[in-house]
């Protein structure tokens, strides 16, 4: 033993007090006493046979005849939802290309690229909202007059749709004056006479 050492007080490694490597714990032991990371999750042990809004039954479908089709229906307030969102996403899509062509070809090629990014823009959300919004409303109309008159009728047919799409295009311009209410029942029957015969011919 050195005098440093006899200073310190440190001892020499021996036999006796060397570190015994084999007695440490290891990674293993340290991860056996955390918790399973399964019971941590929000939803560990609910049982999914007892929640009735995971499994959608058959017997929640309209059992209405006709209504059995590619999509198929869960009664007058499921079509409403779906029907005037997925349409009123679509005619905004729409509308929105439409304004991008617009402003693309009414903005000089000569112009900055600011002035032709802001002609673009005001094009886009002038066109995307205003088909979109009118659409909507067509489609909400329809969509309540359609389950109305299937619940009417006991039966969902084409005849609905097209009776429909006409009321709820001649609504929709009816502060137009009487040939726009005709032309605009027309468009909307013949779009809402083909989307039923198609659904009946996909399935």
């Amino acid at each position: 033993m050195g005098i440093w050492d006899s200073l310190s007080g440190r001892k020499q490694a021996n036999e006796t007090d060397s570190f015994n490597a084999s007695a440490a714990p290891d990674a293993t032991a340290f991860l056996a006493d955390l918790p399973d990371p399964s019971r941590l999750h929000p939803l560990a042990g609910l049982n999914q046979d007892t929640l009735d809004y995971i499994t959608l039954e058959d017997s929640a479908l309209d059992s209405l005849p006709g209504s059995d089709s590619v999509l198929p229906s869960r009664g007058w307030s499921d079509d409403l939802c779906y029907g005037t969102g997925t349409t009123y996403i679509t005619a905004l899509a729409v509308g929105g290309a439409w304004g991008l062509a617009e402003g693309l070809s009414k903005t000089p090629v000569t112009a900055p690229p600011k002035i032709r990014l802001n002609g673009v823009l005001n094009s886009i959300t002038r066109r995307g909202p205003f088909l979109g919004n009118s659409a909507g409303v067509v489609a909400m109309v329809y969509n309540g007059l359609n389950s109305f008159a299937g619940y009417a009728r006991g039966k969902h047919d084409a005849a609905n749709s097209i009776a429909a799409g006409a009321v709820s295009g001649m609504v929709f311009k009816s502060t137009r004056g009487l040939k726009p209410m005709l032309i605009s029942g027309g468009i909307v029957a013949g779009i809402a006479g083909t989307w039923s015969v198609a659904k009946k011919a996909i399935l």
